[in-house]
């Protein structure tokens, strides 16, 4: 009996810890070989072939990180992330674009609705199961209020920075501006998305703001860890 409790025990445990993954695509093929793929690494894959499908298979599963195509019979990804970004419950769900389309209009508009990456098509399983693996790693390193990528470590509650041991002393908005970008190493931070979360809606400040307080990180970082993608925004990767 004491055995078999264990078991129990021990097949609830696995369950709690499984994420759940939506996918979106209109593409049959496509969906059945992210599916398989993504159970093979033990994750718990939901499908959806439309977005209007996609938004109403979201709610009735609560996924850990929805995939969403773009071109999409019904509402298109996009419209679906704008969508879910507006209910509560779908804030920090993780969300990522798969999609062919691989212009830069298009990639700026996927980023400006939250989505938390924008991925081009084709992509190999690996790397797709490489980035989806990243972002959960990201997710967990948030929830302890503490980031560490690399030799930084970034404490938001205690506005702490240390490099190799070593504080760092950060202005508020430096600090606030740094742990921004450094919570999606690698995710481009457009440069309206900064100023709003940053500074706010209701203050008034210029686009010159960011560029002075990204040359003082820099500066008192002495690392090159924050790059400017032109004419776009920013971000973070060592």
């Amino acid at each position: 009996m004491h055995q078999y409790v264990k078991v129990l025990l021990r097949n609830f445990i696995l369950m709690s810890s499984t994420k759940k993954i939506l996918i979106a695509d209109d593409e049959p093929d496509i969906l059945e070989i992210i599916q398989f793929n993504l159970q093979q690494e033990g994750y718990d894959v939901v499908t959806a072939k439309s977005g209007d499908d996609a938004i109403e298979k979201a709610k009735q599963t609560n996924p850990d990180l929805i995939i969403l195509d773009i071109m999409m019979p019904g509402k298109n990804g996009i419209e679906v992330c704008n969508h879910l970004r507006l209910i509560p419950a779908f804030k920090k769900t993780l969300i990522v674009f798969l999609t062919a389309m691989s212009d830069e209009g298009t990639e700026i508009k996927g980023l400006e609705t939250g989505a938390d990456d924008y991925l081009t098509k084709p992509i190999s399983p690996k790397v797709l199961i490489s980035k989806i693996s990243s972002l959960f790693r990201r997710l967990q390193k948030e929830d302890t209020g503490i980031i560490t990528v690399g030799d930084i470590s970034i404490d938001r509650e205690k506005y702490m920075v240390t490099h190799m041991g070593n504080d760092i002393v950060l202005a508020r908005k430096e600090f606030e501006l740094l742990s921004l970008l450094a919570s999606k190493p690698g995710k481009v931070f457009l440069r309206n998305e900064i100023l709003n979360q940053i500074w706010g809606t209701e203050v008034i400040v210029g686009d010159r703001t960011i560029d002075v307080h990204i040359r003082k990180i820099r500066q008192k970082l002495d690392l090159d860890c924050i790059t400017t993608v032109k004419g776009v925004g920013y971000k973070f990767e060592l």
